[in-house]
């Protein structure tokens, strides 16, 4: 019996590591063309906005989020209420514990990160890329500091909004992804298509 569950086991691992090594060029190609939309959208407001005023729209975390909406889309830490819910709470974090020390970097930037994993655990809206939100609150240039919670909106907030709103129409074109995995989701999806189709 334990011979059994050994082979079983080592069955199920050559699998999934002959499932990773596969490359899928459409998977790519999709994950290529979300990011490159998702953050060129962003990336152009920045572009446009920035000369002739200090709103700051491009914010590195949203990088790592792109990753995680674009190329791991099943994933439970990619799911909109992850992404949303993840930043807003960091940033909210991050602000806070600005304003309550500013200036001791030292203590605000394990703080701002600390907390922001904690009420993410808390609030069941784990994000990675929202501990970067925090940390970015906390640290970045004088633009970003001087927004204080207007920081959460925007440009956290608009962000997140414009990278989800790419990721359900990109993360959807074809039959083998969908994004989110929520099942009602997807119902709703295929009612509005039989709508339509009708």
């Amino acid at each position: 019996m334990p011979v059994q569950k050994i082979k079983r086991g080592y069955r199920k691992t050559r699998y999934i590591l002959y499932r990773e090594t596969l490359i899928d060029f459409k998977e790519n190609f999709w994950a290529f063309l979300g990011s490159f939309i998702g953050i060129g959208i962003i990336a152009y407001l920045q572009s446009q906005t920035l000369p002739h005023s200090d709103v700051v729209f491009l914010i590195g975390s949203f990088g790592a989020s792109s990753v995680l909406v674009y190329g791991v889309i099943q994933s439970p830490l990619a799911q909109p209420r992850n992404l949303i819910g993840g930043h807003l709470v960091s940033a909210l974090a991050g602000v806070t514990v600005l304003k309550l020390c500013p200036d001791v970097v030292w203590i605000t930037a394990p703080l701002a990160v600390s907390s922001s994993i904690v009420l993410m655990q808390i609030t069941k809206t784990l994000h990675p890329p929202g501990g970067a939100t925090a940390l970015i609150a906390v640290t970045g240039s004088a633009e970003i500091k001087n927004l204080g919670y207007w920081y959460v909106v925007s440009p956290v907030l608009v962000g997140c909004l414009i990278l989800l709103t790419v990721a359900l129409v990109f993360n959807n074109l074809t039959s083998k992804r969908h994004y989110p995995n929520h099942k009602k989701y997807h119902k709703i999806k295929s009612r509005i298509h039989g709508y339509f189709k009708k």
